[in-house]
């Protein structure tokens, strides 16, 4: 692969990847679900789909 078609691999993965995540905080958001993450700890945090997909 040419360094150009690298990058728009890359951009392309990085976009769908980034739909997606969009899709399951919008799905968790209608169950009022939360996530689970990794705080810079190491700690793990549970946030609320809706306060997560408000700063998306």
């Amino acid at each position: 692969m040419s360094n150009k078609e690298v990058k728009n691999f890359t951009r392309k993965l990085e976009t769908g990847l980034r739909l997606a995540e969009k899709r399951m905080l919008e799905e968790k958001a209608l169950r009022d679900e939360s996530i689970v993450v990794s705080s810079a700890e190491g700690g793990i945090q549970y946030i609320p789909a809706k306060e997560v997909l408000a700063t998306f």
